[in-house]
């Protein structure tokens, strides 16, 4: 099978000499292929705005396309950068990587324990490989990349990319990305890309310049013009795009960004399709989705998963009291959320939200595994003022409590790099703007807080981190210097050892038999697992004691604080405690009957 993917867009290596150039440009009248030397060829129109040439470019080759004789502007779908996203474009062979573990097939998704990171914070391609022994040790099956495509300058959190097909320039070389994604396969890890289809950033975006079709002026986002989705060559951009990912640099998958501001769903649709008709099918390939819209029907069609951000959300309520901004959807009641979310996957599954709205889809009838549960993420981190992390908000034994519902649930656990050392350095929202976009940026920044009570006042706005300051891309990168490191560390190995060694064998055919909610911030969550046992979680967020029905207890998974199980036989939670068991017997149902 080959390594390419069929492809129109971009340059396409035929032989050692020759390259296919191809563009599409609508509204150009004309479009030449500027190579090194000064070389200028003219390119052939052809049919539906398409600009095509063959032309003697090998490998390694430096080429941009001239606009109408005026305008130079690289390849929207450059390989591979030379001088960032303005400069030069270059050819790049497809299949000229040695692979050293071709035979690798991925891992069942049922088998994903997910860790998030971004490169550029662990200093590139080269870095995060030999991070990769440490994470398998830990019991990772699974990283997960923030997104790669090339953006303005060398320190982004990757939204702001421009040209989807060319690896980040500053983390190392396409060929260092392969060597990362092939050594995470020989030692049994997968690899998760975080690809954006739904906007492109700010700063080196000519499209517009010669292809407004590409955008929708009658549709908007929180980016500017929506992607025109319904036209054949942006569909195509997008679909090669992801298929490159996969079959060219052996993505195991890949995690799409939010999709709620894709207002086509049958682009979706269509890529999950042609992705499951590219990849053979011994090959274990995942395609997860974040979307606000909860749409649950989407992972029923092609998709393994969605980020859950209504069971953080809720946790988080509950870990911190925090009810500002989203998290006023889950002020209320968050502990019959978290429930809900426990047994049925979606908090919101037609519920109004604060705003009045109804949102989400019915998701009871979905496996735990199509939700990806997590405490952090990027976001949830660096969508913060000075990006705390959750163990400077919240009780050190209530977030051990709640790390163990994360790694021992049969929903998806996710990490956030730097989590398993209780890092205390923030994940700040940094960039690398220059001029005017840099200072509209810092200071958007800053007034998106204004409506928080802490930073109601201009002065302490102003103490927010400037985005593009290099101490703020610094000052993010987890050390695990403090004494909790090393403990903290045994925790997360530990409980994976048990999601191991007890769970993963019997998570096939996994599904939730119930809920129920004890007392605020306290639950008991219930499992039929794929063998016939029955899991239980006992959690209780609380900071008091909380009286439940005694049963006869079964076999000991884990119990935090120590001793919780003996409390646990006398009918009572301690504070901040959790307590897992195995057993055979039949789950009750809640009072009224229904899953909660």
């Amino acid at each position: 099978m080959s390594l390419s993917p069929p492809a129109r867009h971009g340059a396409v290596v035929l032989d050692a000499a020759r390259t296919r150039f191809a563009l599409w440009a609508p509204d150009a009248r004309s479009v030449s292929l500027e190579l090194d030397q000064g070389r200028s060829l003219p390119m052939q129109a052809e049919a539906d705005g398409w600009f095509v040439l063959q032309a003697p470019s090998p490998a390694g080759s430096r080429y941009r396309f001239r606009i109408d004789q005026q305008l130079l502007v690289p390849d929207p779908a450059s390989r591979a950068q030379d001088g960032d996203i303005h400069g030069p474009s270059r050819v790049v062979a497809a299949d000229a990587y040695q692979w050293q573990h071709p035979a690798w097939a991925g891992r069942p998704w049922h088998e994903a324990v997910i860790y998030e990171l971004h490169v550029g914070v662990m200093g590139g391609y080269q870095a995060v490989q030999q991070a990769l022994p440490g994470l398998v040790e830990l019991g990772v099956t699974a990283i997960e990349l923030m997104p790669l495509a090339e953006f303005p300058g060398a320190r982004n959190w990757g939204y702001d990319g421009v040209l989807p097909y060319a690896p980040e320039a500053s983390y190392g070389p396409p060929e260092a990305l392969k060597a990362l994604i092939d050594c995470a396969h020989g030692l049994g890890l997968a690899v998760i890309l975080d690809v954006v289809y739904n906007h492109f950033g700010p700063d080196g975006n000519y499209l517009p310049h010669y292809a407004k079709g590409f955008f929708r002026q009658d549709r908007h986002t929180p980016w500017g013009a929506a992607i025109d989705f319904r036209r054949r060559p942006v569909r195509d951009f997008f679909i090669d795009n992801a298929l490159m990912w996969l079959l060219e640099y052996r993505f195991d998958g890949l995690r799409l960004d939010a999709v709620h501001a894709i207002d086509d769903p049958d682009f979706l649709l269509e890529l999950a399709q042609r992705v499951r008709q590219a990849v053979p099918p011994e090959r274990h390939v995942w395609l997860n989705l974040e979307n606000e819209r909860n749409q649950a029907s989407l992972l029923q069609q092609g998709f393994d998963a969605q980020w859950n951000d209504d069971g953080h959300n809720a946790l988080h309520v509950l870990l911190t009291g925090e009810t500002e901004a989203y998290y006023a959807d889950f002020a209320d009641d968050p502990t019959t959320q978290l429930a809900r979310c426990l047994s049925q996957g979606f908090a919101f599954q037609g519920h109004a939200d604060r705003h009045g709205k109804a949102r989400g889809e019915p998701s009871g009838h979905l496996p735990p595994s199509a939700f990806v549960l997590f405490l952090q993420n990027h976001d949830q981190i660096g969508n913060r003022a000075f990006g705390e992390r959750l163990n400077q908000l919240a009780p050190p034994q209530a977030l051990h409590a709640a790390t163990a519902l994360l790694l021992l649930s049969p929903m998806i656990p996710l990490l956030f790099m730097g989590d398993e050392v209780g890092a205390e350095e923030p994940f700040l929202f940094f960039t690398s703007h220059q001029g005017p976009l840099a200072e509209a940026v810092r200071e958007g920044r800053r007034n998106e807080f204004a409506a928080f009570r802490a930073f109601a006042d201009a002065q302490q706005r102003q103490r927010i981190p400037d985005p593009n300051a290099l101490s703020t891309f610094q000052a993010s990168r987890p050390q695990p210097r403090s004494d909790q490191a090393a403990a903290t560390r045994a925790l997360y190995r530990s409980l994976l050892q048990i999601r191991h060694r007890q769970l993963l064998p019997r998570l096939p055919a996994a599904r939730a038999l119930g809920t129920r909610v004890l007392a605020e911030g306290a639950l008991s969550a219930c499992w039929r697992l794929g063998d016939g046992s029955r899991l239980r979680i006992d959690l209780n967020l609380s900071p008091h004691r909380v009286e439940l029905a005694p049963e006869p207890p079964g076999q000991l998974w884990f119990e935090h604080p120590p001793h919780s199980l003996d409390h646990w036989r006398q009918g009572w939670l301690p504070a901040f405690s959790v307590v897992v068991q195995l057993d055979d017997m039949h789950a009750p149902t809640a009072p009224d009957g229904e899953r909660r």
